[in-house]
């Protein structure tokens, strides 16, 4: 009876899934709904299997730093392992939860200095935590607080001053005295001031605006003037004027006007007090996360006397009523009966037929994948269904409880690794960037307009030499085709020092080849062939009949033409372009990998005159196709002589023309 009893406090079990684990959870509230359901308000805590790697690896390297101050004792890579499945994240996420998905309590405690870690492996349903996890921001911190020791926190007592010793400190730059008690003045006078004080006070409200308006009536401006802080300035006036009251009069009311002092009741609007209850009702009295999260133009000792001049207020005591009645008219207890229902993982159920979810049909003779035994009183489904796992009881319970098998397997976090990441084969370099923790959300969209950026490995003199002296060593072709391959750097080194000597001095022969630089060549196509920047072009030619019907793509980022649209048209030699129904020699029907935008060029069209085009009429296939191939070499093309005119033999007009028969 008692272990089916649920507490308000309690660490439990909650199923959402048969075959995944357990969600772990911490029950703040129980309420009933309007159809007589109970529902759970809990606290949300994740093992290491919801959280990313780079999170696990932040809780690997603080768990090394526990044991190392804790002086843990040696640990086996089993223990390690279960360890591991033992440790929690605390988080402040809430979420609602039916009460019937309750399948037990557990224990979790916050890790001590003096705990031992292998004490949690001997006790079931035991876990611990030292990190809380942030859901939203992705972030693990430590739960405890900085101790705070040192001369900075905590005063350095001297020695005890030995009878008939003086003291030769400078008392006025240890303390400041703010009150001496062995004043002229007396307690009636003392009393006197202090009223006269908090006149002053009343009237500097009603003369200030901002006070008028938030204290209307006489009494709140007189309930105001009379806090504490009122007080304090008037005992201070009567310090700093060694107690006269004439001069202490005259402080408080200058040639200006009189001196109005305000606490932080007063500096603070009904907004932000209104946010300060709120962030009060979520985080409790943790104030460096109020004051960051909710009032970050506040400052941490404004928070904080605020608080406590809040808890002195009407409102607080009406807080307080409000969330006692609250909390007697809510549910202290729920009764849940054990849940007896077959888990569909099962494999076979005695005396009945197989399970579900791709339980039946496994073989015979397999063994638990966890503990490799083959004798089991009931049999699980574990893992991807094609793998054909299974788990026997004691395994699967472990699994439930735990979020892990007993020893580490290659089939471990397979549940995991799937639901972070899918398979990534078919996804494009842009899909598999943006699904890169380097990259942040809001960098995706703009990730395609991004230019690459190029570095060079530029190679010293003497390694230029190695690589000719020592070729049998170094192997440069089968370097070049395994750039992964290390190579001993040193022996090769070494053997071209010794050979260095020994070579040959006569520097090898090779061919120049004359080419011109860039810019000649750049220019001499601008000269045969004006940019124009603004071409009108028709509608480029499909290379494949099915792609006749697919629209035209559309303007690419940043105003620029796309590259199918700069490359799309197809110029055969003569310079016009093909129609629908033509298609020429070389032109195949695999149809064209469509590139993205953001590995496309920025495209330099050069168009073709009317004179280049008559030109490339004097060229043969094979000459065009090394032109394209070598477009820095001159093409030389051989023009045809004109035809030779016919001559004109000299006639006469005066001679007739006799034809003879």
């Amino acid at each position: 009876m008692a272990a089916n009893m649920y507490r308000v406090g309690d660490y439990v079990y909650f199923e959402n899934s048969s075959s995944n684990p357990y969600l772990i959870r911490r029950i703040e509230e129980l309420n009933k709904t309007a159809n007589g359901n109970v529902e759970a308000k809990v606290v949300c805590l994740f093992r290491r299997r919801d959280i990313s790697s780079n999170l696990n690896t932040l809780a690997d390297s603080n768990a090394r730093e526990f044991e190392e101050e804790s002086k843990q004792p040696t640990l086996s890579e089993e223990q390690k392992h279960q360890l591991k499945h033992r440790e929690l994240f605390l988080s402040r996420q809430f979420e609602s939860l039916p009460a019937t998905h309750i399948r037990g309590k557990c224990n979790v405690t916050l890790l001590n200095e003096t705990d031992v870690l292998v004490n949690y492996l001997d006790k079931d349903d035991c876990f611990f935590y030292s990190l809380v996890f942030d859901p939203v921001q992705k972030t693990l911190l430590a739960d405890q607080g900085e101790i705070r020791v040192g001369s900075k926190y905590q005063a350095e007592i001297p020695d005890k001053l030995v009878e008939g010793e003086t003291d030769t400190r400078v008392q006025e730059k240890l303390e400041t005295k703010l009150w001496d008690p062995n004043n002229q003045l007396k307690d009636p006078q003392i009393d006197q001031f202090l009223v006269v004080a908090r006149a002053v006070g009343t009237f500097a409200r009603a003369l200030d605006c901002s006070s008028s308006i938030r204290q209307p009536s006489l009494h709140m401006s007189a309930a105001a003037a009379s806090r504490d802080i009122t007080l304090f300035h008037a005992m201070d006036t009567l310090q700093k004027n060694n107690y006269d009251l004439a001069s202490a009069m005259s402080t408080l009311v200058p040639q200006g006007g009189p001196v109005l002092c305000r606490d932080e009741m007063e500096e603070w609007s009904a907004s932000e007090a209104m946010l300060f209850e709120e962030a009060l009702e979520k985080y409790g009295k943790d104030f460096t996360d109020i004051r960051q999260d909710f009032l970050p133009w506040k400052s941490l000792a404004s928070v904080v006397q605020f608080y406590y001049m809040w808890k002195t207020t009407d409102r607080y005591i009406q807080q307080k009523r409000l969330k006692a009645a609250e909390a007697d008219s809510k549910l202290k207890q729920v009764y849940i009966p054990t849940y007896t229902k077959p888990n569909p993982n099962q494999i076979m159920v005695p005396g009945s037929k197989p399970g579900m979810n791709g339980a039946a049909g496994f073989q015979k003779g397999l063994n638990c994948e966890s503990c490799h035994t083959v004798q089991s009183s009931q049999w699980y489904a574990w893992g991807p269904p094609n793998m054909q796992c299974r788990l026997c009881a004691s395994c699967w319970n472990y699994w439930k409880k735990y979020g892990g098998l007993k020893t580490p397997t290659h089939l471990d976090g397979t549940a995991r690794a799937s639901s972070d990441s899918g398979p990534r084969g078919h996804m494009t370099r842009q899909e598999v960037q943006g699904l890169s923790p380097f990259t942040r959300n809001e960098g995706r969209a703009k990730l395609l307009a991004k230019n690459r950026q190029t570095f060079i490995l530029q190679t010293t003199k003497l390694t230029r030499i190695a690589r000719r002296v020592c070729e049998d060593i170094l192997q440069p072709h089968r370097a070049a085709r395994r750039p992964y391959a290390s190579i001993n750097a040193n022996a090769v080194k070494a053997e071209c020092m010794i050979r260095l000597p020994k070579a040959t001095k006569t520097p090898p022969k090779s061919k120049v080849v004359p080419r011109q630089s860039l810019a000649t060549i750049v220019k001499d196509l601008a000269i045969s062939a004006p940019l124009k920047l603004k071409a009108t072009r028709g509608p480029p030619t499909p290379i494949n009949r099915n792609q006749a019907s697919q629209p035209r793509g559309g303007q690419s980022m940043l105003g620029k033409r796309s590259f199918d649209t700069a490359t799309a048209v197809n110029f055969p030699a003569n310079g016009r372009p093909y129609t629908s129904g033509m298609r020429a020699m070389t032109q195949s029907v695999i149809k064209r990998q469509k590139i993205s935008q953001g590995e496309a060029p920025n495209p330099v069209v050069f168009v073709a005159t009317k004179d280049t085009r008559a030109l490339r009429k004097h060229l043969t296939q094979s000459e065009m196709r090394q032109a394209a191939r070598k477009p820095h070499l001159l093409v030389r093309i051989k023009l045809p002589l004109p035809p030779r005119p016919m001559p004109l033999l000299p006639s006469s007009t005066s001679e007739p023309i006799v034809l003879e028969d």
